[in-house]
Formats: structure tokens, C-alpha cells, sequence
């Protein structure tokens, strides 16, 4: 049972204002597997003091000096880069394959990435007689998603770091095992009080009071769309920079040649990883209407041979983050079936030989694009084949 009680601001575990605590389900299992403790307005208020006040004296800080500290960060996760992966396992249930793979080689690179660029980026540049400096933007309020937590994580904090920012991170309360632990890796690596702040809990509350804080200077917000609509014009009476990166309903474009069969498999194998959970996943997959029988022998065959099991074995795909994530992608099977969508693999309920866990199976459907399941993000292991007469058709 793991149990993080504490908040990370300027520089210490520190209690939270209000006494309150959140349980963690682990998805394989349906059980507890820990406790969090939950911020609240008051936290951010002081995450927010903390960076304001480290801003100036970081942001001022030397490129070798930035450079030495995101160098001690790599050896410090590097030391615990097993401990990460497990943790995205246990939390958000990737396979332990996954999770000890892409997860915390994802994070790795950005790292890495930011160390690379730091290296040769020139803060200062003349043209003519301008001089043009990039400076750094402030205090940034960075909010990660649950599906890719150490991707998503670091690709906002390294170059925040990199480039002379402060910072609060409001990680995912469904994923929040990973964010600890990278709070401890920064800590035990020497960032200064104050430029990185952590306040785990809910977004609804802890997201709307960066947002609308007139001591953040920049949201970066990666989840759905209605939360990004409502960031934006929350931001906007403060002026914020905002980034956002948002849903999506990706497609693949399957040529009709001699590959036709092996690309639509490894499109519908591909699209099955991390449980479907990811926002760039070619959930549409547009193939040969001339040819759609061989297509669709090729698409079930490959859903069909995705194994789904405990994270922690050898299986392909885990389960997905929640029972409401569960019950929102048997929803849309339910409405694929509904609207008349041909069912070539998968389908309602859990897979064959598994009675708890919130797993799905790897469901194939042959629809058309007016159908809700081929135009709203599913995000879950559910592949949408469609049809097309020519390539100028499909696009």
C-alpha cells in the first residue's frame, strides 16, 4: 500500500492546508492500492508564493549551471527509472513491459532532449541592429493527464527547467504514483526551493486556481477538449500564455497495394497499445473499399491476437485507468452496435477468463464516418474501419 501524505512546495514535503486524502485504485485489480493527499486552494496559493518568489533568482541562473542540474537529474532517474515504471503500471495499468519501456523512455528523452537544446540554444541573437532575447515566461502552471503520465510530465517540466521557469504541477489524482516519485527524483537531484512545486488532487478545483491566478504567467494543459475550452477563457482575464494539447480522432490512410493486409494488422495492433489511451491513437482506420474483405479478415486477426492480462505478466494490453473509463468505452460499443456498425472482433464486456480488473477487449468495427463512434475520441481499444473508393476519397 503506498501512501504520499505530503505536497512538494518551495522545497519540502509539506502537509496540506486541509487534512483531506484520496484512495488510488489499482485498474488490474479493482482494489486500493494506496493513498494521496489532496490539496486545495490554499496549496496552490502557496505553490503559487513559492514560485514567484524563486522566479527571479532562477531565472537568472547560468546555462552551465542549468545544465549541471538537469545532468543530476538524469543520474537521479536514471537510479530510479525501474521504480517509475512500475509505479505507471500499478497506477494506470500499462503492461510492465510498457511501463518500464516507452513510459520512462519517453521521459528519459525529454530530458535528455532539453539537455541537447540547452546545450547549443542561443538566448541571444543579433539582427541588424535588434537584438532579439528570448527570456524566460514565469511561473508556469503544468496539468498532465493520466494515460502517458511520465511523457506528459516531462515534456513540460525539462524545458521549463531548461529555460529558466518556475513551476506548479498539478499531476493526474487517477495516476499520481509517478509524479511522487519524479517529485522526489528533483528534489534528491538539487532544484532550488520554490522552482518546481507539486499539489496532487482534484483538477476541477486545483486546475481552475492556476488558471485563473494572476501570479501564473503560462498554463500547459494536455486532456480533453471541454477543459481546454474552459482553460482558455479562464486564463484570458489574466492574459495567460496557454498551450494545449487536446483529443483527437486520429486516422491512418491504408494504400490499396501489395502491404494493404500487413498495414491495416499493424495499424489495428498498434492502435490496441496502452489500452487505446492516447490522443494521437489512428483510431479511424480508412482502407480500400475494393478490398475491405481481405481488410477486415486482416484487421481481426490482429485484435484477436492482442492478449489482455495482469500488467504485470505477459500480456499485450493491461486494463484502462477507471471503472468510469471502462463504462464510458462499453458505452460506445454499445452505440457502434446501436447505430449498425459491423462488429469484426471484440465487442461488450470483459475478455474471455478475466472477472475483475477494468479490462476491455480489442474491438474492431467496419462503420461509416457519420457514425458517433467514428468521429468522437473513444479512447479505449476500439478501431473504426472505413471505407474509401480513392485516395482523393479518403483524404
Amino acid at each position: 500500500m503506498r501512501e504520499y501524505l505530503k505536497l512538494y512546495i518551495d522545497g519540502q514535503w509539506t502537509d496540506p492546508a486541509e487534512p483531506k486524502t484520496a484512495e488510488v485504485i489499482n485498474p488490474a485489480t479493482e482494489e486500493v492500492s494506496g493513498r494521496i493527499a489532496v490539496g486545495s486552494v490554499a496549496d496552490i496559493e502557496k505553490a503559487v508564493a513559492a514560485a514567484r518568489k524563486a522566479f527571479p533568482a532562477w531565472s537568472q541562473v547560468s546555462v552551465k549551471d542549468r545544465l549541471d542540474l538537469l545532468e543530476a537529474i538524469m543520474a537521479e532517474y536514471l537510479k530510479r527509472e525501474r521504480e517509475l515504471g512500475e509505479a505507471v503500471t500499478e497506477e494506470m495499468g500499462a503492461p510492465l513491459s510498457l511501463g518500464c519501456g516507452f513510459h520512462t523512455l519517453l521521459g528519459k528523452g525529454h530530458l535528455q532532449t532539453a539537455i541537447d537544446v540547452l546545450k547549443e540554444f542561443k538566448f541571444e541573437e543579433q539582427r541588424g541592429v535588434t537584438l532579439i532575447r528570448h527570456e524566460p515566461i514565469g511561473v508556469c502552471g503544468l496539468i498532465t493527464p493520466w494515460n502517458w503520465p511520465m511523457n506528459q510530465t516531462c515534456v513540460k517540466i525539462f524545458p521549463a527547467l531548461a529555460t529558466g521557469n518556475t513551476m506548479i504541477l498539478k499531476p493526474p489524482q487517477l495516476a499520481p504514483y509517478s509524479a511522487q516519485i519524479l517529485a522526489e527524483i528533483l528534489h534528491d537531484a538539487g532544484v532550488p526551493a520554490g522552482v518546481f512545486n507539486m499539489v496532487q488532487g482534484s483538477g476541477a478545483v486545483l486546475g481552475t486556481a492556476l488558471t485563473t491566478h494572476q501570479d501564473v504567467d503560462m498554463i500547459s494543459f494536455t486532456g480533453s477538449e471541454p477543459v481546454g475550452v474552459q482553460i482558455q477563457k479562464d486564463a484570458a482575464d489574466t492574459v495567460k500564455r496557454v498551450g494545449l494539447e487536446l483529443g483527437g480522432k486520429s486516422a491512418w490512410i491504408v494504400l490499396d497495394d501489395s502491404s494493404m493486409a500487413s498495414n491495416v494488422g499493424a495499424a489495428t495492433a498498434g492502435m490496441m497499445g496502452n489500452s487505446g489511451q492516447t490522443c494521437s491513437a489512428g483510431s479511424r482506420l480508412l482502407v480500400p473499399n475494393a478490398r475491405m474483405e481481405e481488410a477486415i479478415a486482416a484487421a481481426a486477426e490482429a485484435a484477436n491476437g492482442v492478449t489482455v492480462g495482469d500488467p504485470t505478466g505477459n500480456f499485450a494490453m493491461g486494463p484502462v485507468v477507471s471503472k468510469s473509463q471502462y463504462n464510458i468505452i462499453q458505452q460506445y460499443i454499445q452505440q457502434g452496435l446501436d447505430e449498425g456498425a459491423q462488429l469484426i472482433a471484440g465487442g461488450l464486456g470483459l475478455p474471455d477468463g478475466l472477472t475483475r480488473g477494468f479490462y476491455c477487449r480489442p474491438t474492431v468495427f467496419v462503420g461509416t464516418n457519420d457514425m458517433v463512434i467514428a468521429r468522437e475520441e473513444i479512447f479505449g481499444p476500439v478501431l473504426v474501419m472505413i471505407g474509401y473508393d480513392s485516395v482523393d476519397d479518403a483524404i
